[in-house]
């Protein structure tokens, strides 16, 4: 809710734009639908997860993660979808049908359901994201695959196995978005951060609940994937401040191609210099072998 009504009365000299007029936390989305703000951060990060995000235990073209794109949960119910701020698929090909990228994440067709999901918190999505919207909806159904059959013979085989009409199937409300991590796709991993708090919060999926891990130091490693989540201080394209990364099993931060290309740069660097340290070293050693009387190009060339 604004702070404020408009128009704003006008004062002499006037007052200052940032005063007068909305704020980013003042506009709503784009989307009437979508409650989030977009901003800056929720472009940022979710590159800087996908970077880092490289399993020891999985090959490249197994491994596939993005930010802010439709994940689609329910066969049954085709068009609901939820759109995490980001998360990570492994054991599945990197492309779509290993030829093309994809538009969405259509879980049923890809047959993984993605290992673990990002949120990042926003004022207009905090309550949702964190499981405290008093709405009750119907328990979640897991997806399944299609096994070659169009989705609405699915939707009525599922329908008639429930004691359900179709009719009475499409009257039923899209799920919470804990529900869906946590009951539907059954996500090992949910994890929450507040860049407004600097908070990170690690919910692992336990008897088929979510139950908080303690996370003193702010790291969790998740030995299914031989990785480790935590908060890392340091600059990203300019800003500095805490933000979520993927570390290896030595606790070492995974490098971003940037940081990589850098990495390489410096180890040329070195090698260089080491080259002409040791040429250096070597010219002085055959002088000093002339002054003392031996010719060292007999050796060498002998």
């Amino acid at each position: 809710m604004l702070p404020f009504k408009y128009p704003v009365p006008q004062t002499d000299p006037p007052r200052p734009a940032k005063e007068t007029l909305p704020t980013m936390y003042d506009l709503p989305s784009e989307n009437p639908e979508e409650p989030g703000l977009p901003d800056e951060f929720h472009g940022l990060q979710p590159q800087l997860l996908n970077f880092t995000f490289r399993p020891a235990n999985y090959s490249a073209d197994q491994i596939f993660c993005t930010g802010d794109m439709n994940l689609y949960y329910d066969v049954r119910h085709p068009l609901w979808y939820k759109r995490p701020d980001w998360f990570g698929v492994v054991g599945v090909s990197r492309l779509y049908e290993s030829v093309d990228m994809r538009l969405s994440y259509v879980t049923w067709q890809e047959g993984v359901n993605p290992f673990v999901i990002v949120e990042l918190l926003s004022p207009g999505t905090e309550k949702e994201d964190l499981n405290e919207v008093s709405e009750t909806v119907p328990a979640a159904t897991e997806a399944v695959a299609n096994n070659g059959q169009t989705i609405e013979e699915k939707r009525d085989e599922t329908a008639a196995n429930n004691g359900q009409s179709t009719q009475e199937l499409s009257q039923e409300k899209p799920l919470k978005k804990w529900e869906v991590y946590e009951q539907a796709l059954r996500i090992p991993y949910y994890v929450v951060f507040s860049r407004y708090t600097d908070r990170l919060r690690v919910f692992k999926l336990e008897g088929g609940r979510y139950q908080e891990l303690e996370i003193p130091e702010d790291r969790v490693w998740m030995s299914e994937i031989n990785l480790g989540l935590g908060l890392w201080f340091g600059e990203y394209f300019g800003v500095t401040r805490l933000w979520l990364r993927w570390y290896d099993v030595q606790g070492n931060w995974i490098p971003t191609p940037e940081e990589r290309a850098e990495l390489q740069r410096q180890r040329a660097e070195l090698q260089r210099q080491r080259a002409e340290i040791a040429e250096s070293q070597l010219a002085a050693l055959m002088q000093n072998l002339r002054e003392s009387g031996i010719d060292p190009d007999r050796f060498l060339n002998g």
